[in-house]
């Protein structure tokens, strides 16, 4: 896979503590790592919506507590990613 160099700008805290849980390990390949793993999680997401908005076309207004329910479902599964990259970090 190609690879470019960019530039970005951190939260200093958050990087002093990657670099701290990385040790001698690549900063880079745990960056790029990370932002493959946001990258399924936007995708996922972004595949719920397309859902919802076909279901809107196909049988009109999602009731809202069915909108609320998805976005707790969401919210739950989030978490748990969330808790799942700290527990392999």
């Amino acid at each position: 896979m190609a690879k470019e160099k960019v530039t970005l700008t951190l939260d200093a805290e958050q990087l002093g503590e990657l670099r701290t849980l990385v040790g001698a390990r690549s900063l880079s390949a745990t960056v790029d790592i990370a932002v493959a793993a946001h990258l399924a999680k936007l995708r996922h997401l972004q595949a719920v919506d397309e859902w919802l908005a076909e279901l809107e076309r196909d049988h009109g207004p999602v009731p809202p507590e069915t909108l609320e329910w998805a976005a707790q479902v969401i919210d739950r599964w989030s978490a748990s990613e969330g808790q799942a990259s700290r527990r392999a970090g």
